[in-house]
């Protein structure tokens, strides 16, 4: 039977053969719930960039921009990293430039995989349908939080996983502690998060409704993937 795997936190990827794997990223806080969302407007392609002189150069370019450090928005692009900024008319057909501080890390690290595909809470059971028709493993990368691992990603891959039974085979103990996380708080995500790390951060912001917003399951039936250097849908 096919594995899958937990990779906690970016920091780690190098311990795993990316190249042989199709791999799901996740970052729920807000970067990969964003991009769905943004897709599932009608958003044409997404380049994820680390820097953000780099991605601010792309507003010259036809793009639009958006950037995110530590939960805020710096001057000059044009979208916050809020998941209610991309439902507006504006992204429909747009060509989007993104960096943030964990996601676009995260899917740059992962970028050797043949298969790798953009999960959130909002289209993970697309995520899984995409996964049950590929042939081979698959790893889970959580965006973490500055390297470190954090609980809401931790939860999308114990969900994930949860999903898979019967299809993928649990490969390790990150994937084991993923999905017992998740069975054990399943029935009220939002009061499991809720005195995270990144929670109390974001909550500093005023964005409680980000929050709610990115625990919900199966709003959008969209996929992003990883083609080149941008990100298209499925």
């Amino acid at each position: 039977m096919r594995k899958i795997d937990v990779c906690l936190s970016p920091e780690l990827i190098h311990l795993y053969d990316v190249p042989s794997l199709a791999v799901v990223v996740v970052d729920i806080f807000r970067a990969t719930s964003c991009m769905v969302t943004a897709f599932a407007h009608g958003a044409k392609e997404i380049i994820p960039v680390e820097k953000m002189d780099l991605c601010s150069s792309y507003g010259t370019k036809g793009y639009l921009t958006s950037a995110e450090r530590n939960g805020v928005t710096p001057e000059g692009f044009d979208f916050d990293n809020s998941p209610f900024s991309y439902q507006v008319e504006k992204v429909k057909g747009a060509k989007i430039c993104v960096t943030t501080t964990n996601g676009t890390v995260a899917i740059r690290k992962s970028r050797k995989s043949p298969a790798l595909f953009v999960g959130a809470f909002l289209n993970i059971s697309r995520v899984a349908e995409a996964l049950k028709n590929r042939e081979g493993d698959a790893l889970i990368v959580c965006a973490g939080w500055k390297g470190k691992p954090n609980l809401e990603d931790t939860l999308f891959a114990g969900a994930l996983i949860d999903l898979l039974q019967g299809s993928y085979h649990v490969a390790d103990d990150a994937a084991m502690m993923a999905l017992g996380a998740y069975r054990e708080a399943s029935t009220n995500l939002m009061q499991a998060v809720k005195g995270s790390s990144h929670v109390n951060r974001l909550l500093g912001l005023g964005i409680e409704k980000d929050i709610n917003f990115c625990l919900e399951r199966d709003a959008y039936s969209v996929l992003p993937v990883l083609k080149g250097n941008k990100l298209v849908l499925k």
